[in-house]
């Protein structure tokens, strides 16, 4: 086993668990061993030119043999990595995050026979797998708890965090403020409490014991070697608490995740890592470490910067959101991850007071879609921009415009809108009013395969759009590894940018208004678009977008 990854032990538990450490380098040893007769060519800065599409497996496709079904779709329009939204056993009160077997495909999925075959048939197409795992928590219903909540003297006992009262973590806030009322559940059977960072019915794991870290070692690398190429690590800051704190972005949580990318970079370089972070770029950049922790993040207050900048038609709520003043430079093998619309919330928790009031304003087209009593906006993109094409275009284009690896979520390339009565049959299923459930319905397969056939259709305009985006994006990838450099216009609804490698200079003009514009470009450039030779002004309409190129090497 590596010395780092025993130092990092240390650094952790201490000298008091020379047992565990050992049955943590035997699992090493075994998994890495096991890797290493499986046929792979290795690339361990794939993620760096990722296209990510999110889905639900069953609202996209039903099950495991409808999505293998759905690939062809999937590579049509060009994505080259998939991240599915939870796919493990679970009772299913918050749409999977609450996890009963950290090993097990859902049984209405197809089960783990099934996802094998599909993660074969998807790597045949070059399609990359991501899947959510939660790191901090189990459901209720785990084994693990079950055993831990009936009996104090249960080996699981400690897989948990238990106090008599609830005067323990007082400085942790409140994640699901309006839904959840404390941190700490009573448990009858043993007359006390367990703390919880989300529902009750997800009790947080203690990474204090380190058997609990060896069981998630485990898990990882079970799904490293069935073929998973990433995993999403849901919930990351809140794995350590510290009495006194407020039990998020604590320092050990940093080492934990060092020894867990150690570890899966000993078996095999590669397995990415993801950070769910939910927090500003200044602090987010600490789960990169120094190339050592996870290689990519979510930027998740870019998002509401790109409507705002669309709303009021100034790029500055973008180009201030990507100032090295807020979003500081990374290490050279770490990359961004950015969405427009997600499986959770459009999050203002970062934004300024007025920021947070101008997009419920502007964006809050019905009450129901408020969320953590307004820090929060739920809703499809199509919701949000009132079903105007051009407007969900542009959004698009502004995202692949940005370095990083822009993520779509499912339906958003069709114009797919909001679920009300999924949002409701879920609400009461669970007795939470939660409205995320908004944009977590079910694809309509029969209405896009229809429309896709019809060239005059929203979906058929919305699907080629994205498609033409990322083609121009994979073509241009190595653009995107660097920060861009800003144009300068008079006109604050003019969003421009230049970016150059490989012999190519690439410049993304964006109309941010309902009025056409021209735009002076300084060169003769090849439109993509159209594969002509621009010269002079160009001229923008509404809601509009041009990228631009040119050769460089001669």
């Amino acid at each position: 086993m590596d010395s780092t990854i025993e130092t990092l032990w240390h650094h952790v538990y201490g000298a008091d668990h020379p047992e565990a450490l050992s049955r943590l380098s035997e699992l090493l040893e075994t998994s890495r061993q096991t890797l290493a007769q499986q046929p792979t060519t290795p690339d361990p800065d794939w993620y760096r030119n990722a296209i990510v599409y999110s889905l639900y497996v069953d609202a996209f496709a039903g099950d495991f043999t409808g999505l293998t079904d759905r690939l062809d779709y999937l590579a049509t329009l060009g994505v080259n990595t998939l991240w599915l939204l939870p796919i493990l056993d679970s009772p299913m009160r918050d749409q999977g995050f609450d996890i009963r077997d950290f090993k097990t495909i859902r049984a209405e999925l197809g089960g783990n026979a099934a996802f094998t075959g599909f993660i074969q048939a998807a790597h045949q197409r070059d399609i990359r797998l991501l899947f959510d795992m939660a790191v901090n928590h189990s459901s209720d219903q785990h084994p693990w708890f079950q055993a831990a909540r009936a009996d104090r003297n249960s080996p699981y006992r400690d897989y948990y965090i238990w106090h008599p009262d609830r005067e323990r973590y007082q400085g942790a806030r409140l994640i699901f403020k309006g839904m959840v009322n404390s941190n700490w559940s009573y448990n009858e059977a043993t007359d006390d409490y367990y703390f919880h960072r989300f529902y009750s019915f997800q009790p947080d794991l203690n990474y204090r014991n380190p058997d609990v870290l060896i069981a998630m070692m485990e898990n990882f690398l079970y799904w490293k070697i069935q073929g998973v190429d990433g995993l999403r690590m849901d919930a990351i800051p809140f794995i350590w608490k510290e009495e006194g704190t407020n039990c998020e972005d604590l320092p050990t949580t940093h080492t934990l995740l060092k020894l867990i990318r150690a570890g899966l970079d000993y078996c095999e370089p590669g397995t990415l890592l993801i950070a769910e972070a939910n927090m500003k770029p200044k602090d987010v950049v600490g789960y990169f470490g120094n190339d050592d922790e996870c290689q990519a993040a979510y930027h998740f207050p870019l998002m509401p910067q790109f409507y705002m900048a669309l709303a009021e038609g100034n790029r500055r709520y973008i180009e201030d959101a990507l100032s090295p003043s807020v979003t500081p430079a990374i290490p050279e093998k770490s990359c961004w991850m950015s969405f427009l619309r997600c499986h959770d919330e459009l999050t203002l928790e970062f934004v300024s007071p007025e920021v947070r009031e101008k997009m419920n304003r502007y964006y809050l087209h019905n009450p129901e879609c408020t969320f953590r009593e307004g820090e929060g906006l739920a809703g499809r993109l199509f919701y949000l921009v009132k079903e105007d094409p051009a407007q969900a275009l542009l959004l698009n284009a502004m995202l692949f415009a940005t370095e990083g690896s822009p993520i779509l979520y499912y339906g958003d390339e069709v114009g797919m809108t909001n679920d009300e009565t999924f949002y409701r049959e879920n609400s009461a299923r669970t007795g939470f009013k939660d409205a995320r459930f908004m944009n977590r319905g079910d694809m309509s397969w029969s209405k896009v395969d229809a429309a896709l056939n019809q060239p005059g259709s929203v979906e058929h305009q919305l699907f080629h759009g994205v498609q033409q985006l990322i083609e121009w994006r994979r073509r241009f990838a190595a653009c995107f590894h660097r920060s861009a450099r800003f144009l300068a216009n008079p006109n604050p609804a003019v969003y421009s940018l230049e970016r150059d490698a490989s012999g190519h200079r690439l410049v993304i003009v964006h109309n941010l208004s309902a009025t056409p514009v021209e735009v002076e470009i300084d060169q003769p450039m090849t439109d993509l678009a159209s594969n002509q030779t621009v010269i002079g002004p160009i001229g923008l309409p509404a809601f509009g977008f041009v990228w631009l190129v040119s050769d460089t090497t001669g």
